[in-house]
């Protein structure tokens, strides 16, 4: 009896094993199968990483922190404040750019009152050569009628001497008064271009106006794009220099992309605009669809600090790596979970068709 019972546990154990064995088997054919039929239709690469744009927020005028308006990891929108730079040294140079300028506008003025001044002047020095020329044809009209009546021995030696010295005279005038015209019209040029000097002392004054103003700009730090804020490593009070680094903000706006580097076996059939399966590894299950929008001109050890040479040393053939940039899709909010440096799996098709 104990050994019909035996014979009998022995068979279920062996059919139960069977049946383990042959679902084990079943599903590595299957997995197999599944691994295959990727393989033969798909090119994959698990050396990929998300990435996006981190550019530095730099100080445009040195001076102290006054208030730091943003948190770390914090999100920000365009034309947010970040930080505040205390302003009073800028202000004061603004201040005074303002009075030197007020200065030389009044100094406009006052020009303008010395030309039409000269101008006045040098339009009485033209009457005066008027005066003096109708007194000098007079003297000489005189002084011809006296000659004529002293050859006639009608009229004295001393006469004709007497009108020759007013004569004289009246030429002296009409010369002076024509001299005096000559000084006034050289003086009206003369402020005339004084004036122009001031223009372009006006224009440089308002242009170191301009600067000051900007500097005092400057010491508001605002957001440039829609982004989230990095790591924060400044604090009120500190001292920061024109072009320090005072904070690190991602550009959301820009969108998100992966970069791929596959092998150079792998990118024969790969073109721009093909689709493409992306997996992240924080997010297992999950896929999100891009488009390859560039392959790389070069290989990635091209682009290097220190690019290597074959012809030296031992040559050891290693299949290089080409960066294929992706854009991301934006599908939802689920884009937004994804953050740059997260590692990723990419798959594209090898007959280089979209589905």
């Amino acid at each position: 009896m104990n050994t019909q019972k035996q014979i009998k546990a022995d068979k279920i154990i062996s059919r139960i094993t069977t049946i383990i064995a042959l679902i084990v088997l079943v599903v590595l054919v299957i997995w197999g199968g599944k691994t295959l039929f990727g393989y033969i239709k798909y090119e994959e690469t698990n050396d990929a990483q998300v990435d996006e744009y981190i550019n530095p927020v730099t100080a445009r005028v040195s001076g102290y922190i006054k208030d730091v308006k943003f948190e770390e990891n914090g999100d920000v929108k365009k034309g947010d404040t970040l930080v505040l730079i205390d302003d009073n040294d800028y202000t004061v140079q603004e201040d005074e750019a303002s009075a030197s300028l007020l200065n030389a506008q009044a100094q406009v003025s006052v020009q303008q009152s010395n030309i039409k001044t000269a101008q006045s002047t040098a339009l009485v020095a033209e009457a005066k050569i008027a005066a003096a020329k109708a007194k000098l044809w007079k003297q000489q009209t005189e002084y011809n009628r006296y000659k004529k009546l002293f050859d006639a021995e009608s009229a004295t030696r001393q006469q004709l001497e007497t009108i020759e010295s007013l004569l004289q005279v009246a030429q002296a005038e009409y010369q002076a008064a024509k001299e005096d015209y000559a000084t006034a019209v050289s003086r009206t040029n003369d402020i005339k271009a004084q004036s122009d000097v001031l223009q372009s002392e006006i224009k440089r004054r308002q242009a170191i106006m301009k600067r000051n103003n900007l500097n005092t700009s400057y010491t508001v730090i605002l957001a440039p794009y829609d982004g989230k804020m990095g790591r924060r490593t400044i604090q009120a009070g500190q001292l920061v220099q024109t072009g320090q680094t005072i904070a690190y903000i991602v550009d959301r706006s820009a969108g998100k992309w992966v970069v791929a580097n596959f092998k150079e076996t792998q990118i024969a059939k790969m073109h721009v605009g093909e689709m493409v399966n992306v997996e992240v590894d924080a997010f297992p299950g999950k896929s999100f669809m891009g488009e390859i929008e560039s392959l790389s001109a070069a290989t990635g050890s091209r682009f290097s600090l220190l690019p290597p040479d074959n012809a030296t040393g031992n040559f050891v053939k290693i299949a290089q790596r080409i960066p294929v940039r992706i854009r991301l899709d934006k599908q939802g909010s689920d884009i937004d979970l994804l953050s740059a440096g997260m590692s990723a799996s990419v798959k594209v098709k090898r007959d280089g068709k979209n589905d």
